[in-house]
């Protein structure tokens, strides 16, 4: 789900590893859902005027935080695992808040927001359907309510490898329409846990993630329901 709102455009990007290397080496060969790599130049801007840790070059913390915008990367562009230089495909697992694992494929095919927001509960008490929405409507829906971006950030990194836990922070500006309901400008955020098992070239195992998504939808929801009578018509 990290850092969500990126525009295609072909610039060097300090917080994600291989991405200027795919954009110089592997343009022909990798296969990107929007045709050509992305650039996160408006995210990154929200990132580094948002953020609360600035950690030093080279520290766990830092190299943490870069591999997973990067794995984050792969799986919102790349459509085919084989292209992945993040994970280990064989063995990748996702667990999300004490769920089945989703492999690789599974979790390319649903995308990052269906894989992490997916609801035990009843259809009628769920305030997000993954069942329902596709890789490209979930995109779609937070790319509208986040028009500047979703940041993410490590706040600390508790073990190093092989299995590394550490704590994040995720947060963006309401600023669009949400399922319906209008923005309120107002600044949402939710912090989480994540236990990442790696291999001895630091590729992703196992990614375990646990938040509690109604620190998500609470604010999300907040916004008054967009009805045709306030519609304006022209």
């Amino acid at each position: 789900m990290a850092d969500e709102k990126e525009t295609i455009k072909n610039v060097r990007d300090k917080y994600r590893l291989f991405l200027h290397e795919d954009q110089a080496a592997a343009a022909g060969t990798i296969q990107w859902r929007h045709g050509d790599p992305p650039s996160y130049e408006s995210v990154n801007k929200l990132f580094e005027q948002g953020r609360t840790k600035v950690w030093p070059e080279g520290s766990i913390e830092e190299t943490v935080q870069n591999a997973i915008k990067s794995w984050e990367m792969e799986l919102s562009h790349k459509t085919r695992i084989k292209d992945f230089r993040t994970i280990n495909p064989e063995k990748f697992k996702l667990f999300v808040n004490g769920r089945d694992g989703l492999s690789a494929e599974e979790t390319l095919k649903v995308g990052s927001y269906n894989a992490l927001l997916k609801s035990s509960m009843p259809d009628e008490f769920k305030y997000y359907n993954a069942d329902e929405e596709t890789f490209e409507s979930s995109h779609n829906a937070f790319k509208s309510a986040f028009p500047r971006g979703f940041a993410w950030e490590v706040i600390n990194v508790y073990t190093g490898p092989p299995v590394v836990t550490y704590k994040f922070r995720h947060w963006g500006f309401f600023e669009g329409p949400f399922k319906g309901h209008a923005p309120t400008g107002q600044m949402v955020q939710f912090y989480g846990l994540g236990i990442l098992k790696v291999d001895e070239s630091l590729r992703a195992e196992d990614v375990e993630v646990y938040f509690d998504p109604t620190e998500l939808f609470g604010e999300l929801l907040k916004g008054p329901t967009i009805s045709e009578s306030n519609v304006e018509h022209h």
